[in-house]
């Protein structure tokens, strides 16, 4: 069945939504007359102001674009209306729009989240997915209404979660997932086609957003939760550790590593057992973690045993990390 092209406002932020919005213009079915996303603010190491991925995705394509704070003053409310569009797509905006916004465009809003709903709620379900154990995460792409991703479901496509997957491997996979999940989702609504599903209450859980004091590796963990927390902390904020008697203020921010059931021998948790060619095996509270990749304060992401090759002394047996938490 032809769909006749819909008018479509799209919403977004990072470089998850622009890769949604990219794959509309790519598709090319629809007019997207206008793309909003969050005020440009400073970001990277110089913390020079830097648009967003959005931005730049929908400036190159010569979409406008349109950048309020909130939606609160009624001229942003009168300037959305003015587009005149039958749907908005909001992916990753960063806002939580009101009732007021929702009820402009003909056929409402839709919203992708990278969570099989009711599953993950909030701002960071890939994260919480990865850090909870979960072996099955995925995109729905629900109608949107005044709470937190809340709305009725219109579509649901599920991915595998493996045992090396960080949080950046599922992002990839998940835009991919999502933008052709969501082409098919707009011509479903274009042709009245659409089956909304209403969510289980009872089954979410709230997945908040990451945050930096988040990041610092306790120990007494067991090596597995160790393990899933650095994949889910990749790419930010990445979890980092410290030395407990010596330089406790320098972060050791590790990249990779691999949990192993092999018994820690009576060694307090935190503790370096083995540091050789293999990697920086580590004392967990049950088990141990074996770290093979990491960066030291300033310097690049190495394999532990190029840093085994200058560091030797101070990643010595017996050495041992600090906790989080521990001052």
């Amino acid at each position: 069945m032809s769909t006749s092209p819909l008018r479509l406002v799209f919403a977004g932020t990072p470089e998850f939504a622009a890769r949604h919005l990219q794959a509309l213009i790519d598709d090319g079915q629809h007019h997207i007359v206008a793309a909003y996303t969050q005020p440009d603010r400073p970001s990277g190491r110089g913390k020079k102001t830097q648009p967003s991925a959005v931005k730049q995705c929908a400036t190159k394509a010569g979409i406008p674009v349109f950048q309020p704070i909130n939606f609160r003053e009624a001229a942003d409310r009168e300037i959305l209306a003015s587009h005149n569009a039958d749907l908005m797509i909001v992916v990753a905006y960063g806002l939580l729009l009101p009732q007021s916004v929702l009820d402009i465009p003909r056929l409402g809003c839709v919203n992708v989240h990278g969570s099989l709903l009711p599953r993950w709620r909030g701002a960071a379900p890939i994260q919480r997915a990865i850090e909870a154990g979960d072996q099955e995460t995925g995109v729905t792409i629900m109608q949107m209404d005044a709470g937190l991703d809340t709305g009725a479901m219109l579509s649901k496509i599920s991915c595998s979660i493996g045992p090396t997957d960080s949080a950046a491997d599922l992002l990839e996979r998940l835009a991919d997932l999502g933008g052709a999940g969501l082409i098919d989702t707009i011509t479903a609504l274009a042709n009245g086609q659409a089956r909304p599903e209403v969510q289980d209450n009872t089954l979410s859980n709230y997945a908040p957003k990451i945050t930096k004091a988040e990041a610092e590796i306790d120990w007494r963990l067991d090596a597995m939760s160790v393990d899933r927390k650095i994949r889910a902390f990749i790419p930010f904020p990445i979890c980092y550790t410290r030395f407990a008697a010596s330089r406790p203020d320098e972060r050791i921010k590790i990249w990779r590593a691999q949990a192993e059931s092999k018994h820690a021998h009576g060694h307090t948790a935190g503790v370096i057992i083995s540091a050789d060619k293999a990697g920086i095996l580590v004392a967990c509270g049950d088990g141990c973690l074996r770290i093979l990749e990491l960066q030291m304060p300033g310097g690049k992401i190495l394999a532990a045993r190029d840093v085994l090759n200058s560091r030797a002394e101070q990643f010595a047996p017996g050495t041992c990390f600090a906790n989080q938490g521990a001052v």
